[in-house]
């Protein structure tokens, strides 16, 4: 037995969702719309329509977290996520760039940021395997040339039929 709609339809408005609560979450830097949890973390929500998510997130440096989006109240896709700015380098400027490179997420791969993305002498770069559906990738920020920055992430579709 199914438990979500696997159509086309379902898939196009997710990929408009997570476009959306990408600028809206930790790309837009809105941090006073943050939710400090009790165990540490960072939850940024983000609603519209029947659609939610939840980026939960620990860090600092390093950081990893995962964003849960939600469609009528079940878990539909996950993201997990991990990555670390080098040390001795200042994090702001670092995380300015990862921020500007995020609001430019492609809809075709609706991850994280495009493949490549500059600004001033920092380059952002993605590289990913597989769809929406399935996938895992890496970004990296250098400055000058010199690495600064890598994350890596995974997810897809999740509780899309019976399990345990």
């Amino acid at each position: 037995m199914q438990r979500h709609p696997t159509h086309n339809m379902t898939k196009e408005s997710l990929i408009k969702f997570l476009i959306e609560s990408n600028k809206a979450g930790y790309a837009s830097g809105q941090e006073k719309q943050w939710i400090k949890e009790l165990d540490g973390s960072t939850t940024i929500p983000f609603k519209k329509g029947e659609w939610h998510s939840q980026d939960n997130f620990f860090g600092g440096e390093p950081y990893g977290g995962r964003i849960v989006v939600f469609y009528k109240n079940k878990p539909y896709w996950i993201m997990v996520y991990y990555g670390w700015i080098i040390e001795k380098v200042a994090t702001n400027p670092v995380y300015e760039i990862l921020r500007n490179a995020l609001k430019e997420m492609p809809e075709d791969a609706p991850f994280r940021g495009p493949k490549k993305y500059t600004q001033n002498s920092f380059t952002y770069q993605n590289t990913w395997t597989g769809d929406i559906n399935k996938y895992f990738g890496e970004e990296q920020i250098t400055k000058d040339n010199k690495p600064v920055y890598k994350a890596t992430y995974l997810g897809g579709l999740v509780d899309q039929r019976a399990g345990l």
